[in-house]
């Protein structure tokens, strides 16, 4: 019955003293509204990265190996400079990883640049991703060609000058034409295309459609490496649980074909997925943390805004404190009944708040390619920081309250 009673007359304050109800919850609905909306994005960001770099960038359950990682994080000097006099990969090493690994992997490689590309007609594409790969690469990236078809493994082992290209390139070289069997020009070599990939979107507003792939061993890989040299060779297992196993076995070979003694460090770099996404993982833990905590400031300073808006309301009903206590109502009584008036109010803002950021966060999600994710758990977390803090804000008003000495209080005008 406390608990009900403590209820109504919250209620019955926010809906008679509207405006003095708002003010006094703009703080609480303010910070739970932000906090809703950073963690959301946050989250929605971490899955957009995750998903985007491992289908679309990275390739699902690969091991890539190359001269030296894509993210060099918390690793020692020694390893550096090993890495710093590393040999370039060959295609040397590509066939000796595909007769060695005892697992069913696919085993590609890929070496990439930028440049311009031109039709015949003399019209350019810019800033164009010129990839130089080995028929694999198609399966290990989930590229799908949409037009036409990719090249074969004959034609990437011979070096045959033809091109698969991205739909942005297409585009701007041949607008609405059909680009099969037309030939492009890359750096002046001529290529004749045989297909066009599917649509792959962006990745932070950067185009993954602005591409053109070319067999590794067909004179693109002059414009790359010089001679047999390859950026990075990767291996794709449709099993998660071999990726561990193929990376140690990659390991193993590498070390053995190039005579690394036990104790000496590596002089390429074997990585996972998961490897390659550890800069990403410290960046989300930072975000995750310092946001949120920024955030909770709006939290405090509507704490206090609540605290103040109760001593006024404990001062205002004083005589009715006293009259309470007076036909017996205990400390306790009168104590727990200003918690719960203020955890009421402070429980209603953080409910308005999280209102306004779920939808905040889904027109974020509709005008961005970030997902939109409001998960329920930061849903139920910002109502449960809301009644927490305005637990917190009454304790003081609800001290003073019971302490008041009755006679007292019935004399108070």
């Amino acid at each position: 019955m406390r608990l009900l009673e403590g209820v109504r007359l919250a209620w019955d304050q926010i809906r008679t003293q509207r405006l003095k109800s708002f003010f006094t919850l703009l703080g609480v609905i303010v910070g739970v509204m932000f906090l809703v909306v950073v963690v959301s994005i946050v989250e929605g960001m971490d899955q957009y990265i995750r998903g985007t770099l491992t289908d679309r960038i990275m390739g699902v359950n690969t091991v890539r190996l190359g001269r030296e990682p894509r993210e060099d994080i918390n690793t020692s000097p020694e390893q550096r400079r090993a890495w710093a006099r590393a040999p370039w990969l060959t295609f040397e090493d590509l066939d000796h990883l595909r007769r060695e690994v005892t697992y069913p992997v696919l085993i590609g490689a890929q070496s990439d640049t930028g440049g311009e590309v031109e039709s015949e007609r003399g019209v350019k594409a810019e800033n164009v991703q010129i990839t130089a790969a080995s028929a694999e690469i198609f399966e290990i990236r989930n590229w799908n060609v949409e037009v036409g078809r990719a090249f074969s493994r004959q034609e990437a082992e011979q070096g045959i000058p033809v091109a698969v290209l991205g739909t942005s390139t297409a585009e701007v070289l041949f607008g609405t034409v059909n680009p099969v069997g037309e030939t492009v020009r890359i750096r002046g070599f001529p290529y004749r295309v045989v297909g066009v990939l599917e649509e792959q979107g962006s990745f932070l507003f950067f185009s993954l459609d602005n591409l053109i792939i070319a067999p590794a061993k067909s004179p693109v890989r002059t414009l790359i490496r010089r001679g047999s040299v390859i950026e990075e060779i990767i291996l794709k297992t449709n099993d998660p649980e071999l990726v561990m196993p193929v990376w140690e076995e990659t390991v193993e070979i590498m070390r053995l074909r190039r005579g690394l003694r036990p104790d000496e460090l590596d002089n390429f770099a074997a990585e996972t997925t998961d490897d390659s996404l550890g800069f990403w993982d410290t960046i989300s833990r930072i975000l995750f943390i310092a946001l949120p905590g920024l955030v909770g400031i709006s939290l405090v300073v509507g704490g206090i805004v609540i605290m103040n808006i109760m001593l006024v309301s404990v001062m205002e009903r004083t005589r009715e404190i006293g009259v309470r206590k007076a036909i017996g109502a205990r400390q306790s009584d009168i104590l727990i009944q200003v918690l719960i008036e203020s955890a009421t109010l402070s429980g209603v803002g953080a409910v308005i708040g999280v209102g306004v950021g779920a939808g905040l966060t889904l027109l974020v999600g509709g005008i961005s390619p970030l997902p939109a994710v409001v998960a329920s758990r930061w849903m139920a977390l910002g109502i449960a920081l809301g009644v927490v803090v305005g637990v917190l804000s009454g304790v003081y008003p609800a001290s003073r309250a019971a302490r008041l000495d009755p006679v007292d209080a019935l004399r108070y005008e």
